[in-house]
C-alpha cells in the first residue's frame, strides 16, 4: 500500500534522509522511530507531498505521488507534527471545512463527522470554538478530521503529543480498528511504548538512514538482545550506529 524507493532528501551538504527503501502493507501500522534530527518528519513531510524529494519516489496503492499528486492525496489522511487549526472556528465548522477541502459530499458528512467527533469525546464541544480546546482536544479534532474521507493511508507525526493516558487510550483502539478495517498507518513518533505496543513492525531511522526494520523481535535480534523493551532497543541500535 504504502513503498518508498530510495527516497532521499537533501539540503546542500546536509543529508536528511538517504535512499530510503520501505513496502508496508494494507492493514499493517508501521512505526518510525529516531532520535531528534534522524529524518523522520523530513520523510512524513516528503510522503504526504509537503516536500519535494531530492530524488526517490513515494508510492500509495501503486500510484505515483508525483506523477498524480490529486489522486494520491485523495487516499492519505495526512496529520503533520504541528498541525494548524482555525480557532475561531467551532469543531464543527473545521470538520466541514476539512470535508469540502477532500470533497466529503453534503449528504454522507453530517453522520461522518458525528460519528467521529463521538469516537474523539469531541461531540459535546462541536458547537464550541477551537480557541477554547485544550491542547488534547485540539490534536483528537485534526486525527479526526484527517479521517472524514475515509483515507486507505493514514500518515501521522506525534500523534500523541499532548495526549492525556486516556486519551492515547483511546487513539490507539481507534487506530488498531482502522487497520483491522484495511487502513494503512505510517505514525512517526517518540513514545517508544506506543510504538511497541500498537505497531506490526518498527522501522529505526537514525542520520537520515534506516538502520534496522522489522518485529520487536527481528529488532531485537538486529541489537543483539534476548530481553528488553523498545527503548533498550533503540538505545543500543543508535549507540552502535554513533560509536559509543
Amino acid at each position: 500500500m504504502i513503498e518508498l524507493k530510495a527516497l532521499t532528501k537533501h539540503y546542500g551538504r546536509t543529508r536528511a534522509v538517504e535512499s530510503l527503501d520501505l513496502s508496508i502493507a494494507k492493514g499493517e501500522i508501521f512505526g518510525f522511530i529516531g532520535p531528534n534530527g534522524a529524518g523522520k518528519t523530513t520523510t512524513i513531510r516528503m510522503m504526504g507531498g509537503i516536500l519535494a524529494p531530492t530524488s526517490g519516489a513515494v508510492l500509495i496503492d501503486g500510484q505515483s505521488l508525483a506523477e498524480h499528486p490529486v489522486a494520491v492525496k485523495r487516499k492519505i489522511g495526512f496529520i503533520p507534527d504541528r498541525p494548524f487549526l482555525y480557532e475561531k472556528l467551532t469543531g464543527w465548522e473545521f470538520m466541514r471545512f476539512s470535508a469540502d477541502l477532500f470533497g466529503v459530499d453534503g449528504d454522507g458528512f453530517a453522520g461522518r463527522a458525528e460519528g467521529l467527533l463521538r469516537d474523539f469525546a469531541l461531540l459535546n464541544w462541536r458547537h464550541e470554538l477551537i480557541e477554547s480546546y485544550s491542547h488534547g482536544m485540539k490534536q483528537r479534532l485534526i486525527i479526526a478530521s484527517a479521517l472524514l474521507h475515509d483515507p486507505a493511508v493514514l500518515i501521522v507525526d506525534e500523534p500523541m503529543v499532548g495526549l492525556d493516558p486516556g486519551a492515547i487510550r483511546m487513539v490507539k483502539v481507534i487506530f488498531r480498528a482502522l487497520a483491522d478495517r484495511g487502513t494503512t498507518i505510517f505514525m512517526s513518533t517518540h513514545t517508544l511504548a506506543v510504538a511497541e505496543n500498537l505497531c506490526d513492525r518498527i522501522g529505526v531511522i537514525h542520520r537520515g538512514v534506516l538502520i534496522a526494520l522489522g518485529s520487536m523481535a527481528e529488532l531485537k535480534a538486529s541489537a543483539r538482545l534476548r530481553e528488553g523493551d523498545l527503548e533498550e532497543v533503540f538505545m543500543r541500535l543508535t549507540e552502535e550506529e554513533t560509536g559509543s
